[in-house]
C-alpha cells in the first residue's frame, strides 16, 4: 500500500505548518474501534463510523473500510445490483481492482489508487463486481467506500459519475517529507483535490513515516474525523493511542495532528489513516438500508419509487 506514491516526498508540494501561536490544536474527542462484518455477497468490512454520535458525523452518513484482504483464486467477491437515493458515494481503492455498472450505462473500472464519485440523486441501481481476472488469479483487495449526504435542495438532483484516476489525486508533503498526503476532494493549504463535491468536504489518505508528524490546518467549520487503515500511532496534541481499525473525533478548532509511532509492523511500513471533515448540512436524517432522506415519508415515496422500476433496470 498504496498504489499512488513518490519515491521522494521533498520532490512535491510542501503543506506548511500552522503556527501553534495563532491556530487552537482540535482536541480528541473520542477513539472508537470499528466492528467487523461482511458487505454485499460476503467480503469484509470495518465499520469504521458505526460507534460514533451521528451528531459528530454530519455531513457524512458512514463508512466501510473493504478488506484488506488476500483473496485466492475463484475468492474475490462484489455486490449485487441495488439501489441508492439520496446521498453520494466514494468509493477509493487502494489496491486491486473492481468494476461498477449502473442503470444509467455509467460507471467504469476502479484500479489501485482510483475513486469513483457516484451521485446517487434521485436515483440509481448500480453493482460493484470484481473482474474475471482477479476472480481467475485471487490477489489483494482493499480500499474504502464513504456515503457523503446531500442537503434537501440536492437529493433530487440527477444522478452523475466522476471518475477521478490515482494520477490525478493531488499529491502534497509536509514540510519535512516526512508524509504523502494525497488530497481526494477539498481543499488543503490551498491546494485543491479533483472530486467535485454538493456538499463542502476535504477527504485525503496521509501515508506517515514511522516517527514522522503531521500537522495541517483544518477549517473551523468543519468536523474533523480521521481513520487508521494500518499501523499505529498518536493523535491530536495529546497524543492519544491509535491503531488499525480505530476512528477518531476531533473537537473544534484550527489544525489536526497525527503522528506515526517509531515501531510499525513488517507488512504495513507506515500509518496510513484517512483524514475527513465537512460542513454540516444540520437537516435532518431519515435513512433506510440504502436510501437516505429528510423524512420517512421521502423514504417510503424512494422505496414505492425503487419498486415501480423509475431507478431503472439492471444493464447486462
Amino acid at each position: 500500500m498504496p498504489a499512488v506514491t513518490v519515491d521522494n516526498p521533498l520532490t512535491l508540494p510542501r503543506v506548511a505548518t500552522p503556527d501553534p501561536a495563532a491556530n487552537t490544536p482540535r482536541p480528541v474527542l473520542t477513539v472508537v474501534t470499528a466492528p467487523e462484518g461482511f458487505e454485499g455477497e460476503g467480503f469484509p468490512v470495518r465499520r469504521a463510523f458505526a460507534k460514533i454520535n451521528t451528531k459528530h458525523l454530519d455531513p457524512f452518513i458512514m463508512m466501510d473500510q473493504m478488506g484488506e484482504v488476500e483473496y485466492g483464486v475463484g475468492e474475490p467477491k462484489g455486490t449485487p445490483w441495488h439501489p441508492h437515493r439520496g446521498f453520494e458515494t466514494v468509493t477509493y481503492l487502494i489496491d486491486g481492482e473492481f468494476i461498477h455498472k449502473d442503470s444509467h450505462g455509467g460507471g467504469g473500472h476502479l484500479g489501485g489508487g482510483d475513486t469513483q464519485w457516484m451521485t446517487a440523486g434521485s436515483g440509481i441501481l448500480h453493482i460493484e463486481t470484481p473482474p474475471e481476472s482477479l476472480v481467475a488469479t485471487g490477489g489483494l483487495f482493499h480500499g474504502i467506500q464513504l456515503w457523503v449526504n446531500l442537503p434537501a435542495s440536492d437529493k433530487m438532483t440527477a444522478p452523475r459519475y466522476q471518475d477521478i484516476h490515482g494520477g490525478h489525486v493531488k499529491l502534497l508533503s509536509t514540510p519535512d517529507g516526512g508524509a504523502i498526503l494525497r488530497l481526494i476532494a477539498g481543499e488543503l493549504d490551498g491546494h485543491q483535490g479533483p472530486g467535485a463535491t454538493h456538499t463542502p468536504i476535504t477527504l485525503l489518505h496521509a501515508s506517515i513515516t514511522p516517527g514522522a508528524q503531521v500537522t495541517i490546518p483544518w477549517r473551523r467549520d468543519f468536523n474533523a474525523l480521521a481513520y487508521v487503515l494500518n499501523g499505529d500511532g498518536k493523535v491530536g496534541a495529546e497524543g492519544r493511542p491509535v491503531h488499525t481499525g480505530q476512528a477518531t473525533v476531533f473537537g473544534e478548532g484550527d489544525t489536526l495532528t497525527i503522528s506515526a509511532d517509531r515501531q510499525q509492523d513488517s507488512r504495513h511500513p507506515n500509518l496510513d489513516v484517512i483524514i475527513l471533515g465537512g460542513q454540516p448540512i444540520r437537516e435532518p436524517v431519515a435513512w433506510y438500508g440504502p436510501f437516505v432522506m429528510n423524512s420517512h415519508r421521502e423514504l417510503e415515496q424512494a422505496m414505492k419509487d425503487f419498486q415501480s422500476g423509475s431507478f431503472g433496470h439492471p444493464i447486462d
